[in-house]
């Protein structure tokens, strides 16, 4: 009877062990993929910038000759970001290529108040609009995604679930963050003629 017993708290303190392993297993599975998800958010975003810039940049054609290399360098830099996957892995590349995107574009904001003719044309006024509306999604989604990435960073660095991350094969994730370029005000005076 009392190896009956003994056996009895082994196999429950064993699948109290296991459901704890399983439970750790799932919360970091689950930080991961919601990790996943907010960088798919964060892409689906860009996408909706990427296919604004080139309306933007047929209707300020017109008016901004003299930008001409500033438009062709994000056209450039916009196919690259295009070309990079959808993938966690494929992350610092993405938010590097968006990086100059936005330097470039911030640029070609600064050169639209050269132009009165370009800033009260109406069909540019609706795309700075939607243009600015994107902007604010994409730094919702990048809330999100940096959110999304502190959970994920604590299952991967915190003991227990640290052990289970690494069994898994699931590491750290980057934060998005601006570079030194971004953080700076833009100086009008240098774009003006």
């Amino acid at each position: 009877m009392e190896n009956l017993l003994v056996l009895i708290i082994f196999l429950v303190l064993a699948l109290i062990v296991l459901m704890a392993v399983y439970g750790m297993y799932v919360s970091v599975m689950k930080a991961r993929n919601k990790t996943q998800e907010a960088f798919s958010s964060i892409d689906v975003q860009l996408k909706k910038r990427y296919d604004l810039i080139p309306n933007i940049l047929k209707i300020a054609k017109k008016f901004m000759e003299h930008e001409r290399g500033l438009m062709e360098e994000i056209v450039s830099l916009r196919s690259k970001a295009m070309g990079v996957s959808n993938d966690l892995s494929e992350s610092e590349k993405k938010f590097a290529l968006d990086k100059q995107i936005n330097a470039k574009l911030g640029q070609i904001m600064v050169a639209v108040e050269n132009y009165p003719e370009l800033k009260s044309d109406q069909t540019m006024v609706q795309a700075m609009n939607a243009f600015q509306d994107a902007e604010e999604h994409i730094a919702a989604a990048r809330r999100f995604y940096n959110s999304a990435v502190l959970e994920l960073n604590n299952k991967t660095d915190i003991f227990p679930t640290s052990i289970i991350a690494a069994m898994c094969g699931v590491r750290r994730q980057q934060f998005f963050e601006t570079d030194e370029v971004s953080r700076q005000s833009i100086d009008a005076s240098n774009y003006l003629n």
